[in-house]
């Protein structure tokens, strides 16, 4: 399958901070992602507003309502990452090539109790952990590392 023809899908995403600076990744339980971890997102709903998104996304996920964040940030231009050859044809119906991702950056205001990784049926994590924001990129799917490093290196002096 040639992916040049295809396009991006639309993406957003949350990289929730606690208190002490660490950031939120779940674990996934998708058997292609398994045992990598990342933080919360997904797709854009035609119409949605990519803010709205992110926050609805990391509701759906982690069961952390809008409320309980305090949003510090937009990243400055949306990361793209191509899917590699196995997962082309195969993720999304095949009608994308990869996705381009809006991230925010946010600080939790709730506690670890609030957190629920079945606030959605069917859930996306099957475990949860807090981790220093370096450590990202070496949790996450092969092919996602450099959008998780562009991160990490934007929003670190903000976190």
């Amino acid at each position: 399958m040639n992916p040049e023809g295809l396009p991006y899908r639309p993406c957003a995403g949350f990289m929730l901070v606690n208190h002490a600076g660490l950031v939120f990744v779940g674990q996934r339980i998708d058997p292609s992602a398994h045992g990598f971890w990342q933080m919360p997102q997904g797709g854009i709903d035609k119409g949605e507003d990519v803010r709205e998104a992110a926050l609805r996304e990391l509701h759906e996920e982690v069961g952390v309502a809008a409320h309980m964040v305090d949003v510090i940030a937009q990243s400055a231009r949306p990361y793209l990452y191509d899917l590699p050859p196995e997962l082309l044809g195969r993720v999304w119906k095949g009608k994308y090539r990869g996705q381009e991702q809006h991230w925010f950056l946010g600080r939790f205001l709730g506690s670890d109790a609030d957190i629920d990784l079945e606030a959605h049926d069917p859930p996306e994590f099957n475990a949860w952990r807090w981790v220093a924001p370096e450590a990202l990129p070496d949790l996450i799917v092969p092919f996602k590392r450099a959008v998780y490093e562009g991160l990490v290196a934007e929003f670190r002096a903000l976190i």
